[in-house]
């Protein structure tokens, strides 16, 4: 039994998430779905240790090993590509890996909405995705990065942890830059960027304040900033970057935000109603005048009431989005309350 096998059984199902765990078959998790085979049997801490440690080189070794966490991309000979989390659970090797798929589908497939076209086509400004893990945000990223490849002559220029999808320059120059392997800590890479002649920077996460600040400035010095969040709506999207910076800051950095922002667009990918795929429901929230005064004077509460009467300005709630889905019948009433922030209001 080898990783490969594990992996190509992975994708023969269609799987989007792989795991192993100790004590557990091999557990993959198909639309949403967590499933066991029993092909390669129970994993026992010896197997478990001699699966992660034969796909990791010397350096990744000791890396996992002091700090029992590794992120690491993984790639079959057939082209098939793995987003890898390590870690360890009660003492034992464990591995998460999610599916990357190596066809970008484009905007359409994805049914992303027009005014995500026209942000994309900006030349500056932080567009920011967020949402759950799993939830597709970067699949969301490489197809805003594929439009503007397709579309336009740009120096693209992405920070990732590991890099997910790749693609291949077409009117743009793209450079994919590996965190641990082509930058040590994003907030230096960040600082160094614009040494690189760069039109669109792609931030794979802000985990910090450094890497918040500098990409809030990055925005606000004429480049087309894409980054994500672990949020669940636009207004918590807000207010965590406020939140992250020391009180006698947040004045300044709720200054910059209002200028330099442009959308934040939450998703959340929801079961369809045959149970064959997943569609996302999206909250958009475009920085107008109106959205900018709010952020201004600390008014974040009343963000969400501005997105739900401001549809002329194409923003839409997420329970809008998850009634617009009901509507076009690829989902259900029942599931769209689960997903809702009131579940009230899903008529």
């Amino acid at each position: 039994m080898t990783i490969k096998q594990i992996f190509e059984e992975g994708t023969l199902h269609k799987a989007s998430d792989i795991h192993l765990i100790n004590g557990e078959p091999l557990i993959i998790r198909v639309t949403g779905k967590l499933i066991r085979l029993d092909k390669f049997g129970i994993f026992n801490q010896k197997k478990l240790e001699d699966l992660v440690l034969s796909i990791l080189n010397t350096n990744q070794k000791d890396q996992y090993l002091s700090k029992r966490e590794l992120d690491l991309a993984y790639q079959l000979e057939s082209g098939e590509r793995f987003r890898i989390n390590l870690h360890f659970e009660k003492g034992s090797p464990s591995l998460a890996a999610r599916v990357i798929s190596t066809k970008i589908p484009t905007m359409e497939e994805i049914m992303m909405p027009e005014i995500v076209y026209q942000l994309s086509r900006l030349n500056q400004g932080l567009i920011i995705l967020t949402g759950p893990t799993g939830c597709g945000k970067s699949t969301s990223l490489a197809t805003i990065i594929s439009l503007i490849n397709n579309e336009r002559s740009c120096n693209i220029i992405t920070l990732e942890d590991p890099i997910e999808y790749v693609f291949t320059p077409k009117k743009s120059m793209i450079r994919q830059r590996q965190y641990g392997f082509d930058f040590l800590s994003f907030p230096d890479a960040l600082k160094h960027v614009l040494r690189q002649d760069p039109n669109v920077i792609m931030v794979g996460e802000m985990r910090d304040l450094e890497t918040i600040a500098s990409t809030i400035t990055l925005a606000e010095t004429g480049h087309l900033v894409l980054a994500t969040l672990h949020t669940p709506n636009a207004s918590q999207t807000v207010d965590r970057i406020i939140d992250i910076f020391p009180p006698h800051q947040q004045e300044q950095i709720r200054m910059q935000l209002s200028m330099s922002l442009v959308g934040v667009i939450a998703q959340q990918l929801i079961q369809t109603k045959d149970g064959k795929n997943r569609v996302a429901a999206r909250e958009i929230m475009i920085n107008t005048p109106a959205v900018a005064n709010l952020i201004r004077e600390n008014k974040i509460t009343q963000i969400k009431t501005v997105i739900q009467t401001s549809s002329d300005d194409s923003m839409i709630t997420m329970d809008q989005s998850l009634e617009k889905l009901i509507k076009q019948g690829l989902i259900d009433k029942e599931t769209a309350r689960q997903y809702s922030t009131n579940g009230t209001t899903i008529k």
